[in-house]
Order: C-alpha cells, then sequence, then structure tokens
C-alpha cells in the first residue's frame, strides 16, 4: 500500500522555526518551498532565507505564486501573530490544508474568517499545540479509563522559566519605553522572544492556548465563564507595553466542571526546566498530578551555559504524534486534535478573560463564532 506524502509550503516564518521543523518530522510531509509577501521588512526576508536553506528549498517573496507553482497540498503558518489568520485564509482558499502557529490569532474576528474558510472549503486544520507530550496523554487515557471517576476540577500551572529583558523597575524614569518589535527581533539571537509581531501580546494571549489545550483534552468541556486577574509583574517590556506576564484565570464549564489556570513568563533563574508545567485534576473517585516535563533527564556540569536547559526530555514524540493526527485527518477525514473551531473558542475564553482583568467582572465566553450556523 502506498503511503501517501504531502508537500508543504510555510508562509512565513519569523519566530525560531519549531512549526516547520515538527510538521518535517514526519515522513509523509515534505518542505517544498518557504514565501512571503514581497512588501514585508528586511528581518522576515533574512528569517524566511534561513529556513529556505536549511531545507534546501527555495524562498519565493510571492505567497500566491507559492501557493500555485509548487504544488503543495498543505501551507504551514508561523508568521507574526498578527498575520496569522489571514495567511491561512489565503491558504485555505487556495485549497491548502492548514497548519498553524500558536495563538490563533490576537483578534476574535480573525478567527471566525478562518473557521468560515474552513468549512466552506473542507480543508483540514491544527493548530500547533503540546498536547502530545508523553505525561498528557498519560493524564488523558488515565481519565478516559475512568481512574479518577468523573471530572469535577482541573488546575493547571504553565510557567515559562524564560527572560524578557530588563526586570521590572530596572530602567529609570526617564528612560524611554522598551519598543516591542525591536526588543522582540533582538531577543530572537538567544530564544528569549516571545509573541514577535508589531503588536504587543501578552503571555495570556500568547501561552494560553496550551493550558486551555491540556483542559479540553483531558476534560472535553467548554468554558462558559471566566474571571482573571492579569499584571506585568516581572519584566520591563510588558510593563511599557501594556501587557501582562503573568495571569491567572478561574473557568466556569459545561458539566459542572470548575478549572483555573496559571500562566506566566517568569525568568530564566527561576526553573532549572522550561518552567513549572503541571496539571492537577480532581475526579470523583480520586486525583491525579502530571508533570508536563517528564520523562526527563537532569544534566549538571563545570562551565554549563547559562541559559542551557539542565533537565532534557526524553521519550518526546509530541510533534510526530501532532503530524500523525493531522496525517489520518486529511486521509481518512477526521477532525484534528485542536481544530479551527477550537482554536476559536480558545481565543474566545482569552479575550474574555482578557476583559475579565479590565474589568473585575465575571464575562462570559460565546459558545459559537458569530455568523456562522
Amino acid at each position: 500500500m502506498t503511503v501517501p506524502r504531502w508537500r508543504c509550503a510555510v508562509l512565513s516564518v519569523v519566530k525560531h522555526a519549531y512549526v516547520p521543523r515538527g510538521v518535517a518530522a514526519h515522513p509523509q510531509f515534505e518542505i517544498v518551498v518557504v514565501a512571503d509577501d514581497a512588501d514585508r521588512p528586511e528581518w522576515v526576508h533574512q528569517r524566511n532565507q534561513e529556513l529556505a536553506d536549511e531545507f534546501s528549498v527555495p524562498y519565493v517573496r510571492d505567497v500566491a505564486r507559492a501557493l500555485s507553482d509548487f504544488n503543495a497540498q498543505v501551507a504551514v503558518i508561523s508568521s507574526e501573530a498578527e498575520r496569522h489568520c489571514d495567511l491561512s485564509v489565503r491558504a485555505i482558499e487556495a485549497g491548502l490544508h492548514v497548519v498553524q502557529d500558536k495563538p490563533m490569532s490576537n483578534r476574535l474576528s480573525q478567527c471566525e474568517r478562518v473557521v468560515a474558510a474552513v468549512e466552506r472549503r473542507g480543508v483540514k486544520f491544527l493548530l500547533w499545540n503540546r498536547n502530545f507530550l508523553p505525561a498528557v496523554v498519560q493524564a488523558r487515557d488515565l481519565i478516559a479509563n475512568g481512574e479518577i471517576g468523573e471530572v469535577r476540577s482541573i488546575h493547571v500551572d504553565f510557567y515559562f522559566a524564560k527572560d524578557a529583558g530588563p526586570p521590572k523597575g530596572s530602567r529609570g524614569p526617564d528612560d524611554p519605553p522598551i519598543d516591542w518589535l525591536t526588543f522582540q527581533i533582538a531577543a530572537h539571537a538567544d530564544g528569549s522572544d516571545g509573541a514577535v509581531g508589531t503588536l504587543p501580546l501578552g503571555e495570556l494571549s500568547n501561552e494560553g492556548i496550551y493550558p486551555l489545550g491540556y483542559i479540553q483534552m483531558v476534560c472535553g468541556a467548554a468554558v462558559k465563564r471566566v474571571f482573571a486577574r492579569t499584571a506585568a509583574h516581572f519584566h520591563q517590556v510588558n510593563v511599557d507595553n501594556h501587557v501582562e506576564d503573568l495571569a491567572t484565570v478561574t473557568l466556569e464549564m459545561e458539566r459542572g466542571i470548575v478549572g483555573s489556570l496559571c500562566v506566566g513568563r517568569i525568568g530564566n533563574a527561576s526553573h532549572p526546566d522550561i518552567g513549572e508545567i503541571k496539571l492537577h485534576v480532581v475526579g470523583s473517585k480520586g486525583a491525579l498530578v502530571a508533570s508536563e516535563a517528564r520523562p526527563e533527564v537532569g544534566v549538571y556540569y563545570r562551565g554549563q551555559p547559562e541559559k542551557e536547559f539542565k533537565h532534557r526530555r526524553v521519550a518526546n514524540d509530541a510533534d510526530y504524534l501532532l503530524m500523525e493526527n493531522f496525517a489520518q485527518a486529511i486521509a481518512h477525514n477526521t477532525p484534528t486534535v485542536l481544530d479551527a473551531r477550537a482554536g476559536w473558542h480558545f481565543c474566545a475564553t482569552v479575550e474574555a478573560a482578557l476583559e475579565s482583568a479590565r474589568t473585575g467582572r465575571v464575562t462570559m465566553v460565546p459558545s459559537r463564532p458569530s455568523d456562522l450556523d
């Protein structure tokens, strides 16, 4: 039996290239071209060219030509967050399936464009996520097998142990505010950039998909109402740009499930691993705690670089499993683990949480995209 292979066009790659590399980790997906719009700034073209060189494929400064001339069936989107949905819609309208980096967008209306396009064109959409890390998969399977009974509540800690420039309070009162995009471009060299783009994006907006994805995976329940608190607690770039680096959210979900999450970028010195990332689930018959990083091995030695992670994940096939899920969805017309509607719901939940943080009130999460259904 012939195993299908899908040709992939990478449409902009201004982050760490973890999404296209993750796509290429599966043997059924082949990167054949990198493309972007010609009017993008030079730093964008430079990063795109670097990925094209890495995979020995052409870099084309014309998205429409790349989609039409390279016989691609899949588009891989890893642009600035504010361009995610526009590039996705353009690829979907050209008939391509889409793998898109998170967050889906910083505007809910843009997510609705993607949902409408996916459902009109009948293509598959995967929002990149961490749901197939070994500990998360095991937690899902234990809950599905009834080991702790019916889920009653869930809490997720999602703290990234990464720096974001000068600490809060380290700059003088006469210093000009740190420009968001300029900082992110410079921070890319050592991997400390976060939400790359023109528009500042806080950690709840940027990373909230991950804990929300875990909650959906293990509970299968949509969020109905939220109450949130946010702060720029650690990093001056967040203070200067009025976006959060720390947030807590309480969630009321379907079936009476209560949830909560804490998300933040807490600094490189705070943890020997990538951060403190855990799931705590209470059921009708028991409870479980899952540490996202495990299994892991600790490595310590003289002269170890300050920013090198000392705890290293092992037995991690998450990228392959994500793309296997995507391959099965294309081949058998099954849902992806995080499809366009799930991405829309996560964006709606984050938007409601940010509104709650601004107003101090409980905020409703819309149940479905407007103007659809």
